[in-house]
């Protein structure tokens, strides 16, 4: 192996991202994003994308790089952060992988399977059904075709029944039966580390209040702005991230508010709760405390 990076892992909201900016002022480090939602261009307040300033002082990897209405896909996501982290070793920099979208880290480290590409005709024809029929109905179908993968899933994750059901359809077989092949291994070491704040409710608050100043720096004009510009919908994957589907919800007008405020901090709190889920099933992270000098000292 040649070279070795390093992976900061953490829930929405916990101060991951300013450790790392932290850390860049101790130590040459470039950041690569891990965040599904920081792809797309435009989410930007929604996402707490590094603003141009932050960019500009620290080098980011794998931000904006394509339109909201188009899809992007854990395996793309790995194909690209081992590009970047190879051609930031090469300059002899060290590569930070800094972000909460966790199946992109256990892709990364475990690798992916044979799987078949996302069908964007396939994905339509799932949306269509879901509108119909609701996503718990579909979540019912997917237990019937695949009920190991209907265990693992949980019946709000819209975005995982929706590829378990694809992948049925497009190959007649249960996701769970392709998974488990053979998978390729790091051209580089790596090491990661999670910051977890130690106090749930101090999490709760801080979720609350980023919403809340999101809110107060234009998220719903980012919205109505996206929808003008792009031929969006609630079911592409960046109007799912989450405080879009509730703006987005908002904008139509069956949400006011309040609910909408609400509902996306409930929903903020849940995805947090996904993430330390993750978190804690990941035997080879470290725990990291909030000390930029201390991590400096450990990823030299």
């Amino acid at each position: 192996m040649a070279g070795r990076a390093f992976a900061l892992l953490g829930p929405t909201a916990s101060g991951k991202s300013r450790l790392a900016m932290a850390l860049a002022e101790r130590a040459p480090v470039e950041l690569v994003s891990m965040d599904s939602a920081q792809v797309y261009r435009g989410l930007d307040v929604g996402t707490a994308k590094p603003s141009a300033a932050e960019r500009a002082r620290v080098p980011h990897h794998l931000i904006d790089l394509l339109d909201p209405d188009r899809s992007y896909s854990t395996g793309r996501w790995r194909v690209d952060a081992i590009a970047a982290v190879r051609e930031i070793l090469s300059r002899g920099k060290i590569p930070l992988i800094v972000g909460g979208t966790m199946l992109y880290y256990r892709a990364l480290v475990g690798g992916l399977d044979a799987l078949p590409q996302a069908d964007p005709q396939v994905r339509e024809a799932i949306d269509a059904d879901a509108a119909e029929r609701g996503w718990p109905a579909l979540h019912a179908e997917l237990e019937r075709v695949d009920p190991k993968s209907a265990r693992r899933i949980a019946p709000g994750d819209t975005q995982r029944i929706q590829r378990a059901l694809e992948v049925w359809r497009l190959t007649g077989k249960p996701l769970s039966a392709l998974q488990g092949g053979t998978r390729s291994s790091l051209p580089f070491a790596l090491k990661a580390f999670a910051f977890v704040p130690a106090e749930r409710e101090a999490l709760h608050e801080r979720i609350a209040r980023r919403f809340d100043a999101m809110l107060k720096a234009g998220l719903v004009d980012e919205v109505k702005r996206l929808r003008g510009r792009y031929r969006l919908t609630l079911g592409m994957p960046s109007m799912r991230a989450v405080g879009y589907r509730q703006v987005w919800q908002y904008l139509e007008g069956e949400l006011d508010e309040q609910v909408m405020r609400e509902q996306a901090i409930a929903a903020t709190r849940q995805l947090a709760k996904r993430q330390l889920t993750w978190l804690r099933s990941f035997t080879d992270v470290e725990a990291v405390a909030d000390d930029a000098a201390q991590l400096a000292a450990r990823i030299r």
